[in-house]
């Protein structure tokens, strides 16, 4: 590991040298290669005589060392510092054939410069490696005149082979680590690009998530938590920690109810571990005046093989909208309650005023519509009464479901008629049940009024009555306008209206599909709406049969 760091931290400094620096890191081994040899010759040899071609010979490498630092290469041709290796490899040719048969050796030294001139991106560096050193055998017997032997022509013949595998090893090698080093250089810059970008989307996430107003918190497969923005960890940080086993749930976390902390199955933590998603669940977290009202909701992240790899965990405060819904259902049920009073007394004297002997025909008129209007705003308060109340009382006992439509329907016949609207009854036998006949006889007034109300004249409206297995069912469909799917959606809001009822001033609050349901439901059924814009509507009630059990009907 110490070598590795230390050639990365030289090839780090012969990269900052400039064209001059680097030539002469490249002479400076031969250089300093060529004068340890003589030292050590001299050492070991001290009778040796150095001949002059040989010390010539070692001034034409110092001048070449001198060259390589003086000359401004940077200004010459690229290819020009080339002429300083195939000048070594006649130095060193010159060198050896003046030398004594104990300086032989420097005829390895070739490789210094053969090494020089392959390392280049192009392969005429191996030819020129070659001819270097084809000249380095040929022309120092010519200079000096020492002439040709027969181990002149074996060195001639051998050197260049054994040199070019060399030089053509060196040019492959080179050229190799030079494309390793780019792909790597490539890599590394892509890498660097990469977790730049991954940085910011990391910031940007960050800003988010601790922008929004929304508590949000990750959690992986295990269920531990791996994210927490900034308003849940200022909020809920202690409800949903990773608390040991023991202790994570003893911060209370409460149901609708407010009063009964929810089991550890039902947290929304333990369910989020296990894969379940869940959308706007109402927790209340907290004890006392300090207790908060949240909505919970809970994502999967999915693999792409399919399986879960954690949740993500949102909580929005809404303790502000409970309690604006409170206060205006506490609101409607204190004006209601006033207003039952004087309508009771008005209607009273209405009925009494009604009952006085004859009366012309232009007041009985006055009197029936005044008693009409406060019949239908005492019809208001009372559904105003049911909605705030949130909960209906229902008295189940034995009834027929076709009787209790037969009477509704008969009820509604002459609003049926004054609308132009045709209203028929389809039933083949009793179809009796356990339910509340009066409350049932309420929601079927409201779903036939609905009815109705949005049949143009020359409609019609049937109401069907049947048993399947042990369910009692009953529909009631019309040939009316119809609702959008994003009516259909809103449809059982409270005070919700179509956009058609506004459009065409049918009167009504809003409230006859939310009580319906509400009286539907605390009869253990279901009710469903299906309808298509200018085609129609209908609204299906299912309740349990004769032969089920007695329900318990407490309110909801």
């Amino acid at each position: 590991m110490g070598d590795i760091l230390f050639f990365e931290a030289v090839e780090r400094y012969f990269r900052t040298l400039g064209h001059r620096g680097r030539t002469v890191m490249f002479q400076l081994p031969l250089s300093m290669t060529m004068l340890l040899v003589t030292l050590l010759t001299t050492f070991l040899h001290p009778a040796l005589e150095w001949s002059g071609p040989f010390l010539y010979s070692l001034a034409v490498h110092l001048v070449l060392l001198a060259a390589c630092a003086l000359v401004p290469w940077e200004r010459l041709p690229r290819p020009a510092v080339l002429i300083i290796p195939v000048l070594d490899c006649l130095a060193i040719g010159l060198s050896r054939e003046a030398g004594d048969q104990y300086l032989a050796v420097l005829g390895f030294l070739l490789v210094f410069p053969v090494v020089w001139l392959s390392v280049g991106k192009h392969p005429s560096g191996v030819v020129l490696a070659v001819l270097a050193t084809i000249l380095s055998a040929v022309l120092p017997p010519v200079i000096l005149g020492t002439g040709f032997t027969s181990a002149s022509f074996i060195r001639i013949a051998l050197l260049p082979v054994i040199l070019g595998a060399i030089a053509l090893t060196t040019h492959a090698v080179a050229n190799a680590i030079s494309r390793q080093r780019r792909l790597l250089e490539d890599q590394d810059t892509e890498v660097r690009k990469l977790l730049t970008a991954s940085e910011h989307r990391e910031q940007l996430l960050g800003t988010v998530m601790d922008t929004v107003s929304v508590g949000v918190c990750a959690l992986d497969a295990q269920g531990r938590t791996i994210l927490v923005n900034h308003r849940l960890s200022s909020q809920l940080v202690n409800p949903l920690s990773d608390l040991p086993a023991a202790d994570q749930y003893r911060i209370p976390v409460y149901g609708t109810d407010r009063e009964h902390p929810l089991p550890p199955d039902l947290h929304p933590r333990t369910r989020a571990a296990r894969g379940e998603a869940f959308t706007d669940e109402l927790i209340w977290i907290g004890t006392g005046t300090g207790q908060r009202a949240y909505s919970a909701t809970c994502r999967l992240i999915k693999d792409s093989d399919g399986p879960h790899s954690g949740a993500v965990l949102a909580f929005t405060d809404v303790t502000a909208l409970v309690e604006a819904l409170s206060a205006k259902d506490q609101f409607v049920a204190s004006v209601s309650h006033e207003l039952r009073t004087p309508l009771t007394s008005i209607l009273g004297y209405l009925a009494l005023a009604l009952d006085e002997g004859p009366l012309d025909a232009e007041m009985d008129h006055y009197l029936t519509v005044a008693k009409r209007n406060a019949e239908r705003l005492l019809n208001l308060v009372g559904d105003l009464l049911t909605v705030a109340a949130g909960a209906l009382t229902v008295d189940p006992r034995p009834a027929d479901l076709a009787e209790v439509a037969a009477q509704s329907v008969e009820a509604a016949k002459p609003k049926a008629k004054a609308g132009g609207v045709f209203l028929s009854l389809e039933t083949d036998s009793p179809a009796t049940g356990r339910f509340d006949p009066d409350r049932l006889g309420q929601a079927l007034d409201n779903l036939i009024s609905n009815a109705i109300k949005y049949t143009p004249d020359g409609g019609t409206v049937t109401v069907r009555v049947s048993t399947a297995g042990n369910q009692l069912r009953c529909e009631v469909s019309d040939t009316g306008v119809g609702m959008t799917e994003e009516e259909l959606a809103q449809a059982f809001t409270r005070f919700f209206r179509a956009a058609s009822s506004h459009s065409s001033t049918i009167p009504g609050a809003g409230l006859g599909l939310a009580i319906t349901r509400s009286i539907v439901e605390n009869h253990r059924g279901n009710i469903t709406l299906f309808s298509s814009m200018g085609e129609g509507t209908t609204a299906a009630i299912t309740l349990p049969g004769a032969d089920t059990e007695a329900l318990s009907l407490a309110p909801r």
